[in-house]
């Protein structure tokens, strides 16, 4: 435990650090290495590093099998159900973020316009490792969907046996996505931005990843005419804040759920109660024993904070330096602190709404910003799957209403050209019936 006010500024800082930005340098220039890699030698260097980091010898990289939603036979039924029911309400969540154009008129015969349009080809990246994420699949390619994107590649690598899960196949069927490729890590980032000889490049990339894959992106992302990312989503987090009022076996609970995604996810406790950030982690240690994946949460766990602070609002600031991905709010009327809370990807408020169910079913989208990124990066929603642009119309006497202030901000500019492009349409020589 530490107690966050006998910390000075460095050292707070230093307790609110990454685990996965320990050797930044050296990550960079491996996955600098894998990019070269693909884009000199393509589906040769998917294929070899798929070998090597995935376990598995591939013929082909792209998956063939034409019937998708045959896969639904092989899934056990509650487990459609659940597929089809958060289907269900992600697209209803984001069908309701659909924007409408604008129309305006900023002054007589002026008329502005902003009109938005879907993506032309996005690439969905779904990570594999220790747990396939059919989930993913579902917040990435159901709001492509209803951005009307025209096409939609998933990318993701296969099992031992060179297979993808059939609940991830299952999930991009309900998604309307048939284009799905054998490959993961940095160089199926690589491969979306560059294009190989089996996979066409995109436009845009999205999906969470380790930190090779976030790397990956950020790299790509500044590749001249190279695609647009949705945000840099690494390694899960979460930060929960309560108060000696919360429940410490939910508290507990919420941890630990970050904490199995993998090693390098880190879970923060901020309280203004030590009894409470004490009874936490008794349950910490005890629920750990009930897990699956108790190694890999045990190694996450390493990676825990808890933090006691003087109040609850020391604990929104504690919370808005480290701007998590995730942040669960167990306080007394935890609707009245939204106001307080800047940083964050995505909020839980109350008790009874679990970081799991944003994971997978309520609606909202799971892909978020994490390293502190929520301080700029918005979750992920429909607008990011379309691009917007504007048209502008002008009638003759709209241009002569602002043609002045053109030229008059040209001629300060010394951009000639500008000015003349307006000055002769409106000289006495032009002007021959142009009224209309």
């Amino acid at each position: 435990m530490q107690i966050w006010a006998q910390l000075n500024p460095t050292e707070q800082a230093k307790l609110l650090s990454r685990p996965a930005l320990a050797d930044s340098q050296a990550l960079s220039n491996t996955v600098t290495n894998i990019i070269e890699q693909v884009k000199q030698q393509g589906d040769k260097a998917l294929l070899a590093f798929t070998e090597r980091f995935d376990g598995v010898k591939l013929e082909s990289l792209r998956f063939n099998d034409e019937s998708l939603s045959s896969f639904a036979g092989q899934i056990k039924p509650e487990v459609k159900w659940a597929i089809d029911q958060a289907y269900a309400n992600i697209k209803a969540f984001h069908q309701a973020q659909y924007p409408e154009d604008v129309v305006v008129e900023t002054t007589p015969g002026v008329v502005c316009e902003l009109k938005h349009a879907p993506l032309a080809s996005v690439g969905l990246y779904i990570p594999g490792g220790t747990a396939p994420l059919p989930s993913t699949v579902l917040m990435l390619g159901a709001t492509a969907q209803v951005a009307g994107c025209a096409r939609k590649v998933i990318c993701t690598p296969p099992n031992k046996k060179g297979k993808v899960a059939v609940e991830i196949l299952y999930a991009a069927s309900l998604c309307g996505i048939d284009e799905i490729y054998l490959v993961g890590g940095a160089q199926a980032i690589a491969a979306l931005a560059l294009g190989t000889e089996s996979i066409i490049k995109v436009d845009k990339i999205f999906g969470p990843g380790n930190s090779y894959v976030t790397e990956a992106k950020q790299q790509v992302s500044l590749i001249p005419a190279g695609p647009a990312i949705d945000m840099p989503a690494g390694p899960s987090e979460v930060l929960v804040i309560a108060d000696e009022h919360a429940n410490p076996v939910f508290v507990a609970a919420d941890l630990l759920s970050q904490a199995e995604h993998g090693t390098d996810s880190q879970a923060v406790l901020v309280s203004s109660s030590d009894k409470l950030i004490n009874a936490v982690k008794h349950q910490v240690a005890l629920q750990l024993t009930t897990l699956s994946r108790q190694i890999i949460a045990e190694k996450a766990v390493q990676h825990s904070r808890y933090i006691l602070t003087n109040t609850i609002e020391q604990a929104y600031e504690v919370s808005n330096a480290y701007a998590p991905e995730h942040l669960i709010v167990q306080v007394e009327n935890a609707r009245n602190s939204l106001d307080k809370l800047t940083n964050a990807g995505s909020i839980f408020v109350g008790q009874w709404s679990p970081e799991s169910a944003g994971d997978y079913a309520s609606g909202t989208n799971h892909v978020l910003p994490t390293y502190g990124y929520a301080r700029n990066y918005s979750s992920l929603g429909l607008a990011d799957f379309m691009r917007r642009y504007t048209v502008q119309e002008l009638s003759y006497q709209g241009l002569k209403n602002i043609g002045n202030a053109i030229m008059d901000l040209a001629d300060a500019e010394g951009l000639d050209a500008h000015r003349q492009a307006v000055a002769l349409r409106l000289s006495a020589e032009y002007l021959q019936n142009e009224e209309s």
